[in-house]
């Protein structure tokens, strides 16, 4: 910049040295006629070449003093973020040096806490040594009292393994005659039971053959007669099975004092049970009112429901057992037995199950119930103990209810699936505590037998 300064400074001085005349002193005539002829003026071309210089020069100037602007202000935008740059810098090591306090304040507390773990680490490892020694002490104090006990067990085992050995063959004989006469009284009761058949028949066929030989009998005769035929008749399928039927089918039965009527008989490898009731697929309504469940109804062959005076009639001395199947719809298989007793019309035909000390789950949705006696209800007789509702006519069907949630086989048969809402579906056949309350059965059967064959099975 400075050179170029100097350059053009130069080129004018040259320039107003050539353009301009100048004049020398001498002699005074002659000195006038030779200055006129002295007097010289530059060149044209050469004045338009340093004017055409200068221009260019000036162009050129002013171009670079355009860039050196450009320049400036890019440098000083530079400057100006440079210094909030130098700034961030210092709030951030402002902030650095305080973390960094931080960090040291809670290295020196870190640092306490590490020696509080050691001495308590130091502690511990005392006491566990301590422990250690106590324990050996132990195990030392217990190996000698083992040593004394083999010592003392050895010499007492030398004196007493006479003693002992005849007594243990002694318990074993006498457990060997006790299982011998529980057997041989198992077959006298089977043999008395036979002979009790066999006495039954013979007193019917004797009856028989004295019809055939005296047609013409009195009136008394005749009465002595209708009072002495049901001798020869079974009073239940336990008793057929005795007698040598082993069919389940259809048989005709008259208990004590009552008139002759047909059941069906399950006959198993125990005995023979009676079918009281019976649900597998629907076909017969069981919301029946009191004298239908009383009389019974239904198909012997199919669905059906004894009655409630013929079930009397059958287990009124008690000593009997309920047994109830129930199949799901994923054919599991329960089965329930019950000791249990049945009262006649006057107690409402309560069913009295056996107290015993504790009820199974499956046990318990009737038997609980029932130690102190259950009446029947139906939907014409509110008979259970819930005392603001019927549960006959709320849940369908009869049965032997408490407070209507327990059990009920005498509901609606559903098939599978179930319907959605909860108020039908406990309307259903359901056992509380097998499939819960609101989960319809598939299958359902009661049968009853006398007790003698709990025992034999």
């Amino acid at each position: 910049m400075k050179t170029t300064l100097a350059s053009l400074t130069l080129c004018l001085v040259l320039l107003m040295a050539t353009g301009f005349p100048f004049e020398r002193k001498g002699g005074s005539a002659s000195s006038g006629a030779s200055k006129e002829k002295r007097v010289q003026f530059a060149a044209w071309d050469d004045v338009n070449v340093i004017a055409h210089g200068l221009l260019q020069l000036g162009q050129g100037l002013k171009e670079h003093v355009d860039k050196t602007k450009v320049q400036m202000r890019d440098i000083y935008t530079k400057l100006k973020v440079y210094n909030r740059t130098v700034s961030e810098l210092g709030k951030e090591s402002l902030r650095l040096q305080a973390e960094g306090e931080a960090l040291k304040a809670r290295a020196g507390g870190v640092e306490d806490r590490e020696g509080q773990l050691l001495n308590v680490t130091a502690e511990l490892r005392e006491k566990m040594e301590e422990m250690q020694q106590e324990r050996r002490a132990v195990s030392e104090r217990v190996s000698r009292l083992e040593e004394k006990a083999d010592n003392m067990m050895q010499g007492d085992a030398v004196k007493n393994h006479s003693d002992t050995h005849n007594i243990q063959m002694m318990l074993e004989a006498q457990n060997r005659r006790i299982d011998d006469l529980m057997g041989r009284i198992r077959l006298q009761q089977e043999k008395l039971d036979k002979q009790n058949v066999r006495i039954r028949t013979l007193q019917s066929q004797i009856q028989q053959s004295r019809q055939r030989s005296f047609p013409q009998n009195t009136p008394s005769s005749g009465v002595s007669e209708q009072r002495d035929s049901p001798v020869g008749m079974a009073s239940d399928c336990h008793e057929l099975f005795l007698r040598g039927e082993t069919t389940s089918e259809v048989y005709t039965i008259q208990p004590d004092n009552s008139e002759p009527f047909k059941v069906f008989c399950e006959m198993t490898a125990d005995g023979g049970w009676t079918v009281i009731q019976k649900r597998q697929d629907g076909s017969v309504d069981f919301d029946q009112p009191w004298h239908a469940y009383k009389q019974g109804f239904g198909t012997l062959n199919g669905e059906f429901w004894l009655g409630l005076e013929k079930i009397h009639s059958i287990a009124k001395e008690g000593a009997y057992i309920l047994k109830i199947k129930l199949s799901d719809w994923g054919n599991d298989l329960a089965s329930i037995r019950l000791p249990f007793r049945l009262g006649g019309e006057e107690t409402k035909y309560s069913l009295h199950i056996q107290e015993t000390d504790t009820f199974s789950p499956l046990e318990s949705s009737l038997g609980s119930d029932a130690t102190s006696g259950l009446p029947f209800s139906t939907q014409d007789q509110d008979n259970d103990r819930k005392t603001d509702t019927n549960c006959a006519k709320q849940l369908s069907g009869g049965w032997w209810f408490s407070n209507c949630g327990q059990s009920n086989l005498n509901g609606r048969f559903f098939q599978s699936p179930p319907p959605k809402q909860r108020h039908q579906r406990k309307q259903g056949i359901f056992w509380k505590t097998w499939r819960g309350r609101y989960y319809p059965l598939k299958f359902s059967m009661m049968m009853i037998a006398p007790a003698v064959i709990e025992r034999k099975s």
